[in-house]
């Protein structure tokens, strides 16, 4: 179906292209290739496994063997007994779901964390592409913006890093539940579900978050990797205080004296506090990244924990 020209205008729109952008996608390509060549290649191989189990052979059956998986009707031909062998059937899809929001447009790190986030991903889009297995990408904000649907090839781990960089979505706020909800019904086998997202939320501001992440997790291995900015924590002792919420356009004028401070500081610990507990009864494996640090040694962290527990 051809696109129209009010579609296309459109399109265009909700991308932002340009010579730094392309800079950009050419600097991160440079940066992973390394990283994920000489970090990510076996212990994403063997941390994420595929569909399950194919038949590959049979062969004589030794001491030791589990007897269900004699093939019978081979055993009756010879005359004696064979198992059947499988192999792992390794191709695996990986989605990676990335939150928008306008809060990600901030940060008190040298880089924003929406910058931070597209690196994550793209480090993960090239590890997948490397695998040889299918990646797709799902942009949410307060609504799902774009969908991606899976391919394998570096060619199409660019286009997710060019989208990545480029997209410009409509919403500002923050409804993850959104993107999980439309991640429960586009995944119809197994898959590895990444969701980079600062998690700034509670049963308030997005009430069917804790579902969607149950629902998706009994059928995906989902990995939540929460951004963290340890300076966001608290409000500087500066007096009258001019604040903008960056999801609402909200302005407001605070008095940071020590009750507001601690106010702050204490809702702020409720939510890590809630959405960690969360993860710990879905049994999701969180990545968490500082986004005043590198985010690489805690993704090899989290790599090698895996890997040692496959074991």
């Amino acid at each position: 179906m051809r696109m129209t020209q009010g579609a296309r205008a459109e399109a265009s729109r909700k991308h932002v292209f340009s010579k730094e952008i392309a800079d950009q996608v050419r600097r991160i390509e440079l940066r992973t290739r390394g990283l994920v060549e000489s970090l990510f290649s076996g212990e994403y191989h063997s941390v994420f496994k595929g569909r399950g189990l194919e038949f590959s052979d049979v062969r004589e059956y030794q001491p030791g063997d589990d007897v269900r998986t004699i093939d019978w009707n081979v055993t009756a031909r010879r005359g004696r007994p064979f198992v059947k062998e499988y192999v792992e059937e390794r191709e695996l899809t990986a989605l990676l779901i990335v939150d928008l929001s306008a809060s990600k447009e901030v940060g008190t790190g040298p880089r924003s964390n929406a910058s931070i986030a597209s690196e994550i991903a793209a480090i993960l889009a090239f590890a997948a592409a490397g695998n040889n297995d299918r990646v797709a990408l799902l942009l949410v904000t307060d609504r799902v913006e774009l969908f991606v649907p899976p391919d394998s090839g570096r060619r199409h781990a660019l286009r997710l890093v060019m989208e990545l960089l480029s997209f410009r979505p409509e919403g500002r706020g923050t409804k993850l539940s959104a993107g999980l909800e439309y991640a429960s019904r586009v995944l119809h086998r197994r898959a590895a579900v990444f969701v980079v997202s600062d998690f700034l939320m509670d049963e308030a501001t997005d009430p069917r978050l804790a579902k969607a992440a149950r629902r998706l997790g009994r059928d995906h291995d989902v990995v939540p990797i929460r951004l963290t900015d340890p300076a966001g924590d608290d409000l500087p002792d500066v007096g009258l205080l001019a604040l903008v919420d960056p999801e609402t356009g909200e302005r407001r004028v605070i008095d940071t004296r020590r009750r507001v401070r601690d106010a702050y500081k204490a809702r702020k610990a409720s939510q890590r506090g809630d959405i960690a507990a969360l993860f710990r009864e879905l049994r999701m494996d969180a990545i968490e990244v500082a986004t005043d640090d590198d985010y690489v040694p805690a993704l090899i962290r989290f790599f090698r924990r895996r890997e040692r527990m496959s074991r």
